[in-house]
């Protein structure tokens, strides 16, 4: 089964997705729409489970019973709809910052995804209503703080389907607004949710996922230029090349080690590293051991594509319906523990990109290999980048605070019925902000390394490497005198973040 997908669709049809389609394609803002096949498994689910429970008077959790601890409580047919309403509005207790508005549609699409495979008994007027709001361009407001990640990241859903009800607030149009006020516009009515809809939205791993998504996207990203900046340090510190030969690198067995130290190979072929006389016998780790370090993380990324393109591809509600066994089967699928684990591990992953960095900046200030203290032609009367290799260490620090994992808590909640949660979206909030910390390490070492390479007798790079400086020293220049250093670390890392190694 093939998704048909043309520059600018998207058509979900039940087909497993990679997750570099799908980065792409919320990327370049494509419009999302269901397929037949798609539609036909929603519409069989909601059958089936409207004539279940026309037929049977057995209770089911959240369908016609109350949540959590309120599993046995009866609900009557006729509150069924009312049950959704108060689902929805008692859950909405998101608070702290906003979610960044691309992470919440990219929430709208993972949401829609899982639904969209017919094991979940929405509407599809529900499942097409998150397709609308993203193609609309209306974002609902979610909150960072309120999910435990174990029934599913409830709070942050919740205010996904207050908006679906037509409540809530939502980004319209450059503003926050009532979803009322952008419903009114867009000619949109709010959905009458029917039995079980108000689970299927809430319970589900989106909030983690969006994340997920979002840092695996960065983080190959991020390991990218960090790889050629890496280069542009050894360059300037003349290091040796022998650590990173195919021999020496075959035998650790390591694959990402084995296809980092190639990638650094390929970048010093065209250079005259290799044949600049070298006074040292060895160099310090940060250098020769780039591979194994840098390779480590790519490791880590790639584990994390196989979760992530797993839970893209999931039903994560529940209980879980299977119209072709005839089961309705309440079971633990929302649990996020494959993504708060994987979350804290990249974070680790991505951190120690970071930690590595700061070492070669901080080697760079040295006055060693033919470099002035701090990088500046004027030590004493300059102080250079001595400051700046602070503001590294600092950043360093607090990530190791922020790797401290998520996942090893977990709080009672929901009276004891929920009595092991993964802390998931802890996990991600604080990846995100790992990531943000490396890519402004990563923006202080291309300052420096690029400074270095300035302040020595012009060493041969590889040309794209060459280019890609020269295109870097228009947004920053060369630093001859102490100058205001803080806007240009801004702007270094913004550079990083918009642009893309060419290698």
């Amino acid at each position: 089964m093939k998704k048909a997908i043309t520059m600018n669709e998207f058509i979900i049809n039940g087909q497993r997705i990679n997750w570099k389609e799908l980065q792409e394609a919320l990327s370049k803002n494509a419009t999302f729409i269901l397929g037949e096949e798609a539609k036909q498994k929603i519409s069989l689910c909601r059958e089936y489970l409207n004539q279940k429970l026309h037929q049977n008077k057995e209770l089911f959790y959240g369908i016609n019973t109350g949540f959590g601890s309120l599993c046995d409580t009866a609900i009557q047919p006729t509150e069924l709809e009312q049950l959704q309403i108060n689902l929805i509005r008692s859950h909405a207790c998101g608070t702290g910052q906003i979610v960044p508005e691309h992470l919440v549609r990219a929430m709208l699409i993972l949401k829609a995804l899982g639904l969209s495979l017919g094991h979940s008994g929405a509407q599809l007027a529900t499942v097409e209503r998150l397709l609308e709001l993203y193609n609309h361009n209306i974002t609902p407001v979610v909150y960072e703080q309120g999910s435990l990640g174990a029934s599913g990241d409830l709070a942050p859903l919740a205010h996904i389907a207050l908006v679906i009800i037509g409540e809530g607030e939502v980004y319209y149009k450059g503003s926050i607004v009532p979803t009322n006020e952008a419903y009114q516009k867009e000619g949109l009515s709010p959905i009458v949710l029917q039995s079980k809809e108000g689970l299927a939205l809430l319970n589900g791993t989106q909030f983690m996922s969006a994340y997920l998504l979002n840092a695996v996207n960065r983080g190959f990203h991020l390991l990218a230029h960090l790889n050629a900046i890496s280069v542009l340090s050894m360059e300037a510190l003349n290091a040796r090349v022998e650590p990173f030969g195919e021999q020496v690198n075959a035998v650790r067995q390591q694959e990402g080690q084995v296809e980092i130290a190639a990638n650094i190979r390929y970048l010093i072929a065209k250079s005259d590293i290799a044949n600049r006389p070298k006074t040292q016998v060895q160099d310090p780790y940060c250098i020769r051991c780039i591979p194994q370090v840098h390779g480590a993380s790519l490791d880590t990324l790639n584990y994390a594509v196989r979760i992530l393109e797993n839970e893209i591809n999931a039903v994560t509600d529940n209980p879980t319906i299977f119209p072709e066994t005839d089961e309705i089967i309440s079971a633990g699928n929302f649990h996020g523990q494959p993504l708060a684990l994987t979350l804290d591990y990249l974070a680790i992953a991505i951190a120690e990109l970071g930690s590595i960095s700061e070492r070669r900046i901080y080697k760079l200030m040295h006055g060693l290999r033919g470099l002035p203290p701090f990088l500046v032609a004027n030590p004493g009367l300059n102080s250079g980048f001595m400051i700046a290799q602070y503001t590294a260490a600092g950043i360093v620090s607090q990530n190791k605070q922020l790797c401290t994992p998520a996942s090893v808590d977990t709080i009672d909640s929901s009276n004891g019925q929920e009595d092991h949660v993964s802390m998931g979206a802890n996990a991600a909030t604080k990846l995100l902000r790992v990531l943000e910390n490396v890519y402004q390490i990563a923006g202080i070492e291309l300052m420096a390394a690029t400074q270095a390479l300035e302040l020595i007798d012009s060493p041969v790079i590889h040309p794209k490497l060459e280019k890609w400086v020269m295109t870097y020293r228009e947004v920053v220049q060369f630093i001859a005198d102490d100058t205001f250093m803080s806007p240009l670390m801004l702007k270094s890392k913004s550079f990083i973040e918009n642009n893309f190694v060419e290698l």
